[in-house]
C-alpha cells in the first residue's frame, strides 16, 4: 500500500513538473525556543532574546491554506519542535487530513541523553508512539559529528550517541526510520578538521593546504557516514554551511537564526568548493551502505559557484514554489535567510502574483537549494527545452550525474522514512560517480 502512494504520488507530482511547477514545500517554524548550546545556531539556549512560538489555530490556518495552495512538502522546524510534542504530533495529523502526504519533523536529540537513567527508555517510547500515531514521513535527528565528545558537547547534552543507538530500534520498530541530519562544521571529523584552515591568501590551485583542508574532510565524511550506519541510522542528510557575513551577504538578513558567525561553520568560497567536492565524492561510495539524500547535481554545481567564478547552480525556487514561515512574527519569506523579503501572512499569499522568472542563488540553504537544482531540469523542459538541451551537451557530467540521482531516489523509494531500505537496489550504485580530476 505504501508503495502504491508513492506511485501515484509520483504520478501527480511529475505531472505539475512538466507544467513548470516544482512539488510547492513550505517550512513552518514552529517555535525559535531550543534546550541545545550548538555554538553553530543562533537559536541555542544561550543566546538572550524575545523567545516566540506560533499558535496552534494560526499552523492549521496556514496548513489548511498549504493545502488548497498546492503545497506538496511540509515541515516543522525550531527552535527544537519536540519540546512541543503533543502540538507538532496534532499539526501533523492536520497535515495529513488537508491532504499533505510529505510531512517531516525533526530533533536535537535532547531526549536521548542520559541513557543509563530508569526512566529513559519509558521516555523515548512516548516520542515514538506519538509520532508513529501520525502520518509524519521523515524524522530527522540533528548529528554534529563523528567524534561522540565533540557531537555531545556542541549538543549540550550527556550521552547522545549511546542514547541513540538505544532509542533507534525503539522507532523503527514503530516503523519510523530516522534519518541522521549533519550540518557541515569544522568539528564533523573531531579532532582531525577541528584546526584545518586555508590561509586567506591562498586563492586557489594545490597546494599542501588545499590538499590537506581535501583529504582531511574526505575522510572525515567517510567516518560519518560509517558512524551513523553503526547506530543505527538507515538514512542521512547534510546541511551545507550556512554563515553569513557582511562581505558575502548580499542583502540577506537571516530571520531563521540557524547560522551563525562564529568560526565552526565561517568557510571560505575557496574551503566551501573543497568542501563540497570532498562530500559529493564519498557519497558515491556510501550511496549502497546508507540512503544519502544529498544530491551529487547539487554538491557538483555549488563546487562550481565557488571554484570556476561565476555561478553553476540552478536559481532558486524559494519564493516562487518554496517559502518559509517564521516562528516570531509568523509572516512568510521566500526562505529563512531572505528576511527582507516579508510576503505577510501566508493564507493571504497570491500566487498568480509571484515571478516565476525570479533568479536567486543568495545562499546555500540545502533546504530548498537541493530541490531546486534536481527539478529545475524538469521545469526547463517544459518552458525552455531547448536551452536545456544547450546546457547539457557543454556540461555532459552534469546530465550524467542528474540522471544517476533520479536513479538512486528511485532506489531509495525517494527517501520514506516510514519504509525500510531496498538494499538490494542501493547496491547497482557501487560504481563511482563520473567526476573529473581533483586539480
Amino acid at each position: 500500500m505504501a508503495t502504491a502512494k508513492n506511485i501515484f504520488g509520483g504520478i501527480r507530482i511529475a505531472a505539475d513538473v512538466f507544467k513548470g511547477i516544482s512539488p510547492g514545500q513550505l517550512i513552518i517554524q514552529f517555535t525559535n525556543k531550543c534546550n541545545a548550546t550548538c555554538p553553530q545556531c543562533g537559536m541555542n539556549k544561550g543566546n538572550k532574546f524575545s523567545r516566540s512560538t506560533l499558535h496552534l489555530d494560526e499552523c492549521k490556518r496556514i496548513i489548511d491554506a498549504a493545502a488548497v495552495k498546492g503545497i506538496k512538502a511540509l515541515s516543522f522546524t525550531g527552535g527544537e519542535p519536540l519540546l512541543f510534542l503533543d502540538e507538532v504530533a496534532a499539526l501533523l495529523r492536520h497535515a495529513g487530513q488537508a491532504g499533505i502526504e510529505y510531512t517531516r519533523t525533526g530533533t536535537n536529540g535532547f531526549f536521548f541523553a542520559n541513557p543509563g537513567s530508569p526512566n529513559f527508555e519509558d521516555k523515548v517510547k512516548k516520542v515514538a508512539d506519538a509520532l508513529a500515531d501520525t502520518p509524519l514521513r521523515n524524522f530527522w535527528v540533528s548529528v554534529d559529528s563523528h567524534a561522540p565528545e565533540y557531537h555531545e558537547k556542541m549538543r549540550g547534552f550527556p550521552g547522545l550517541v549511546e542514547g541513540m543507538e538505544k532509542a533507534i530500534p525503539i522507532f523503527q520498530e514503530r516503523g519510523i526510520y530516522p534519518s541522521a541530519n549533519l550540518g557541515i562544521n569544522r568539528n564533523t571529523g573531531g579532532d582531525s578538521t577541528a584546526s584545518l584552515f586555508i590561509p586567506p591568501g591562498i586563492k586557489d590551485g594545490q597546494t599542501s593546504e588545499t590538499v590537506l583542508f581535501y583529504t582531511g574532510f574526505k575522510k572525515a565524511f567517510e567516518h560519518f557516514y560509517h558512524f551513523v550506519n553503526d547506530l543505527g541510522f538507515t538514512m542521512v542528510n547534510t546541511c551545507y554551511p550556512m554563515s553569513i557575513n557582511e562581505e558575502e551577504s548580499e542583502g540577506l538578513s537571516a530571520v531563521y537564526a540557524a547560522t551563525s558567525t562564529e568560526n565552526i561553520t565561517g568557510f571560505t568560497p575557496l574551503e566551501k568548493s573543497l568542501l563540497f567536492k570532498a562530500l559529493a565524492e564519498t557519497i558515491g561510495k556510501y550511496r549502497p551502505v546508507i540512503r544519502i539524500f544529498s544530491p551529487v547535481t547539487s554538491l557538483k554545481a555549488l563546487q562550481g559557484d565557488y571554484s570556476n567564478g561565476h555561478k553553476e547552480s540552478r536559481p532558486c525556487l524559494g519564493g516562487i514554489d518554496y517559502f518559509f514561515v517564521d516562528a516570531e512574527d509568523g509572516n512568510t519569506y521566500p526562505c529563512g535567510f531572505r528576511g527582507k523579503d516579508n510576503m505577510g501572512k501566508f493564507y493571504d499569499l497570491d500566487m498568480n502574483s509571484i515571478d516565476r522568472n525570479a533568479v536567486c542563488r543568495l545562499c546555500d540553504w540545502e533546504c530548498f537549494r537541493d530541490p531546486s537544482e534536481l527539478f529545475w531540469p524538469f521545469m526547463q523542459m517544459a518552458r525552455h527545452p531547448i536551452t536545456l538541451a544547450g546546457q547539457w551537451m557543454e556540461n555532459t557530467t552534469s546530465l550524467k550525474n542528474w540522471f544517476k540521482d533520479l536513479a538512486y531516489y528511485r532506489a531509495c523509494g525517494y527517501f520514506n522514512g516510514r519504509e525500510a531500505p531496498n538494499y538490494i537496489k542501493m547496491a547497482k550504485f557501487a560504481k563511482p560517480i563520473w567526476q573529473p580530476a581533483l586539480y
